[in-house]
Parts: C-alpha cells; structure tokens; sequence
C-alpha cells in the first residue's frame, strides 16, 4: 500500500510542476481573474472527485490522502510565497505593463500570450472604450487590468474642483424580498412601525410588495418595488 501513496505524491508533485509551467506559457489572459495557483487548484481538485465519481477502482483512501496531500501543498506554496518575495515571480507571476504612456506595448502583449482584441476587451471591462484614453494599463498576475487615464479623459474629483465633500456612508437593506431585517433596522435606531409609515408615504401597501428597500441617513428610505405583486398590510 506505502507504494501507492509514494506514487500519489509523486504524480501530484510532478502535475503541480507541469501545470504551473503551462500557465506560465499560455499567459495570464487564459485563466481569466484567478491566482495562478488557485487556477490549478481547481483543475485538479475538479480531476480528482471525477476520479472518485467515475471511477469505481480507486480506493477511497487513496482520493482522501491526495486530496489532503494537494491541500498541504496548496498551503505550503502560498506560505514560501509570503515568506521569501523572490518566489512570487515564479509561483504568482508579476504585473505586465502592456500600454506605457499611451503607447501599446507589443512586445509585452506577445510575452503574455494576448492579442490587440484580448486587450481592447480587458479595456471595455473597465469603461473604457478608446485606447486613446489610456495612459497606462497594467495586466495583473490574475488576468485582470488595471487602467489609468490620461488626465483629459478622467473623471475630475471634489478635489480636482475644490469642493467639499460628504461623508461616505453605506445604506443599510432594511427590507430584502418581502422580508424586514430586524437587525438592520435596529442598528440604524428605527423599527418597524417606523419602516411601515415610510412605505405608505410612497403608496406601498404591503410589505410583500418591497422587492428592496434601503436606508441612508443622507438620503432616507430609498425603495424597488416588485411589481409583481400587490396586497395589503
């Protein structure tokens, strides 16, 4: 049986190596927003349950043992990764400047395996719809970008304008689906007969007509209707 875990770890070891020089060579832009080593988590974590599903022969010993091995693993990578930085490049990859001042980098989208659409698209996910608004866009390790714009192109802040700002606050959901969300409601300091007073005053009848009903001391109850049903308290 000792030959059959050796062989396990072994197999896992070498697949953990392989996979991780695969990603590395296809580019950041085939993995979509995941770590690379989460990537490879769930590639071969989906492999191994198949392997339990389908495949009858196999000891379920043998499936709990890598799978315990794969996540010691896991956890031993991501704690070489915080401990010594010179392992990141290798295990987590490092940003890619693909536009630089304007300027698209071929050369760096060649290094990262993606083409001018593949970058046109990352751009669009971001509101931007023109490289010409671009002054930098980096691709992270993750496949994702992040874009600044050229300052003509930006949106100016308060402070761009000189003006005050407000305080930020989050709303708090005090009614989701038909229900009230006792807490909620208690942590903002109303209750119930409150909220239901509020609804009336903008027509709303039953409780199961609130689809969503949000609160925000600067702006007070803010309410979406479900139109599809109606009633009465």
């Amino acid at each position: 049986m000792l030959h059959h875990f050796v062989h396990i770890t072994l197999e896992l070891l070498a697949g953990f190596v392989a996979l991780l020089i695969i990603i590395k060579f296809l580019g950041k832009s085939q993995i979509g927003e995941l770590h690379p080593l989460d990537f490879i988590t769930a590639i071969v974590l989906g492999e191994l349950v198949g392997a339990a599903i389908y495949e009858p022969e196999v000891n379920v010993f043998y499936i709990l043992y890598a799978l315990f091995f794969w996540a010691l693993l896991h956890f031993a990578t991501k704690y070489i990764t915080l401990k010594w930085n010179a392992t990141r490049y290798y295990i987590d990859g490092s940003p890619s400047i693909v536009i630089r001042n304007g300027q698209i980098d071929k050369e760096e989208l060649g290094k990262n395996k993606m083409d001018i659409n593949q970058l046109q698209n990352l751009l669009r996910q971001k509101g931007v719809f023109s490289v010409k608004e671009v002054a930098y866009a980096i691709l992270e390790p993750d496949g994702s970008c992040s874009v600044m714009k050229k300052p003509e192109y930006s949106t100016p802040t308060l402070a761009d304008l000189k003006l005050p700002g407000k305080p930020a606050e989050l709303p708090v959901t005090v009614v989701l689906d038909g229900e009230i969300i006792e807490d909620n409601l208690s942590l903002i300091g109303f209750d119930e007969e409150w909220l239901r007073r509020e609804l009336a005053c903008q027509g709303i009848k039953d409780m199961k007509e609130v689809l969503l009903a949000e609160w925000q001391r600067s702006s007070g109850l803010y309410v979406v209707q479900d139109k599809t049903k109606d009633g009465s308290f």
